[in-house]
């Protein structure tokens, strides 16, 4: 099929092109057309436009794959390597893709520590340093035994010249981050570690200030101490206008990072919305639940967030804190916010059901402290272009250390 008529009626390998795509969906096409799945060989497609198409075609029923993008056929990948289609594809946005040459400059030969580094983004964060730059020390650091275990385990086999170091302690533990820094002379300060599930922190707020602002207090006061040469706190649209909890002690850590001036070190903020696949977010919950047979749950049929991936969102942390003279709050433009009811129906899609009928969506109600929208900036905070995509810089909100 092809929506090009003058090709329409002629053969290609003795198949007849037999019309325009939207035939897919004329009543009895599979009777006259059976087929076991639907390819779709269109490897210049933009995520827009596949996002089009496959809500066109997703309507017979029959699972889709796609023929590897331009990109992934520069870069070795077989045309003969059919993909299924992620829900990162549906996003109706194309991923970022930047030069490496300011990252592989800015980190070249530093020692870097990542907190939270076992975690969806800090993980992240560290194979794209590994695999962008060359640091001469990685430190990582996190509190879960078992994330940093399969941290350890990936990067056992990493032949680069980086030495890697693994660090099992908490941000709270102010005689063990001391110790830290006491014996490394870290230049660079990613600070990734944070409580981030928001209805679990709403009824223990002492824990989630004890992690999320105490912790981000006393790795900033020790960035200061030792003089590290830059630090960048990783933040959520959840401390723009907080409604909760992990919001607000978000906001804080914030505004902490914001006061500091120093004239050794770079203080900056990187904040985005919700990441595709990370610990705790709805996607690996609807696969969960339709591998259980659902129905899934979601709490609003209008609640609506702002999506990134992972390596996306990593990648553009990696570049604020590259390309930052102090001060900024950067934000990433997330495209336009996606309807968590609609994200639902396109993960029940790509599993080869239809929605409603072999798996239900139930709606059970906003949870507490939770918003119907999220926000990425402050209005005062007056966004401008930073000279690379999907990036924009925000002016920070200074207010005196003593407040």
């Amino acid at each position: 099929m092809d929506d090009n008529k003058s090709l329409h009626g002629k053969k290609v390998h003795n198949q007849t092109i037999i019309g325009p795509i939207a035939m897919i969906n004329q009543k009895r096409f599979l009777v006259n057309y059976p087929a076991d799945e639907i390819l779709i060989a269109i490897p210049s497609l933009k995520r827009a436009e596949l996002q089009a198409l496959y809500q066109e075609i997703s309507k017979v029923g029959l699972p889709v794959k796609i023929l590897p993008s331009y990109l992934d056929l520069t870069n070795g990948v077989k045309v003969t390597d059919l993909q299924e289609i992620k829900i990162e594809d549906l996003l109706g946005r194309d991923q970022i893709f930047i030069n490496s040459n300011k990252l592989e400059k800015s980190y070249l030969h530093k020692t870097i520590l990542v907190t939270g580094g076992a975690g969806s983004i800090g993980s992240e964060i560290c194979r794209q340093l590994l695999d962008k730059s060359f640091p001469q020390n990685l430190i990582i650091l996190d509190h879960s035994e078992y994330n940093l275990y399969l941290i350890e385990k990936e990067f056992s086999n990493y032949k680069g010249s980086a030495n890697l170091k693994f660090v099992l302690s908490s941000v709270t533990d102010i005689k063990a981050l001391t110790e830290v820094f006491d014996n490394n002379s870290i230049d660079i300060v990613f600070h990734a570690a944070a409580y981030k599930h928001v209805p679990l922190l709403e009824n223990q707020p002492k824990i989630a200030i004890q992690n999320n602002v105490i912790g981000t207090k006393q790795v900033v006061d020790l960035s200061m101490k030792y003089k590290v040469e830059r630090f960048l706190l990783v933040s959520t649209d959840k401390a723009v206008n907080p409604t909760n909890v992990m919001g607000a002690t978000k906001r804080v850590a914030e505004l902490y990072v914001n006061a500091q001036t120093s004239e050794h070190t770079k203080f900056m903020v990187t904040r985005f919305g919700n990441v595709l696949g990370s610990a705790g977010s709805v996607v690996p919950l609807f696969k969960k639940q339709i591998k259980q047979g659902g129905p899934i749950t979601v709490t609003h049929k209008n609640i609506e967030r702002f999506f990134m991936t992972i390596p996306e969102a990593s990648l553009l942390v990696i570049l604020s804190c590259a390309i930052g003279v102090g001060g900024e709050t950067f934000v990433l433009e997330m495209g336009k916010p996606v309807k968590i009811v609609e994200l639902a129906e396109q993960v029940i899609k790509l599993s080869g059901q239809k929605p409603y009928e072999d798996i239900d969506i139930e709606f059970t109600g906003l949870r507490s402290g939770e918003k119907m929208y999220e926000e990425l900036f402050y209005s005062k905070e007056e966004l401008k272009e930073s000279g690379y995509e999907k990036l924009l810089i925000g002016q920070s909100t200074n207010i005196k250390i003593e407040k």
